[in-house]
């Protein structure tokens, strides 16, 4: 039995809030996840981006083990996603580094889509997984996304919506390999963190 995992779903709220809604409520209605995200009006926009990205780490991120990132046709331009992608990432005092798993959203169909080897027998067999080249065929995919599928040593599944929301126990198998993956991703944090939206 697998078990269910705390996940953060990080995703552009104005955006794609019905996508990020719908996942929650598939996952409380079938067990799959316990949802550590944060919803819209839970931390004041009054707040300096510093104090915003110390509550997002040290309040949401800190009890959770595996990172969802919804990504539509604005998520990469934005600075909070960013913050959230590089705190999963990074392996901290308060909060470990943790799993990612990303959903491209219905938004977005026709770009190119990547799975781990081992997660074919769950989504269908034609599927394959293997490091990416350039960011070309990924124009949707948030910069710091594609740095790390890039690397042959960190494995991060990217999976189209349509594939997980009427599977799931495709879903939670996805979730479980992103948090067994998680201590072993040697994520590369390279890249500055985004100081605006664009």
């Amino acid at each position: 039995m697998i078990p269910m995992h705390k996940v953060f779903i990080s995703y552009h709220h104005k955006n794609d809030q019905y996508y990020k809604n719908a996942l929650s409520s598939m996952a409380q209605m079938y067990n799959i996840f316990e949802d550590a995200s944060v919803n819209t009006g839970e931390i004041s926009d009054e707040l300096t981006d510093h104090q915003i990205r110390t509550i997002i780490r040290d309040d949401y991120l800190r009890d959770s083990s595996v990172t969802i990132v919804l990504v539509g046709t604005e998520t990469k331009y934005r600075k909070h996603v960013d913050w959230e992608i590089y705190s999963s990432m990074y392996n901290g005092a308060k909060n470990k580094k943790s799993g990612i798993l990303v959903v491209n959203l219905p938004s977005i169909i026709g770009s190119q889509i990547s799975i781990c080897d081992e997660d074919k027998f769950i989504l269908g067999p034609e599927i394959r997984w293997s490091p990416i080249n350039s960011y070309d065929r990924y124009e949707y995919l948030p910069g710091r996304i594609v740095d790390n599928l890039k690397s042959t040593d960190v494995k991060i599944s990217v999976v189209d919506y349509s594939r997980i929301i009427n599977n799931p126990e495709g879903f939670k198998q996805l979730i479980d390999i992103a948090y067994n993956n998680r201590y072993t991703n040697d994520y590369d944090l390279s890249a500055p963190m985004r100081r605006r939206n664009s």
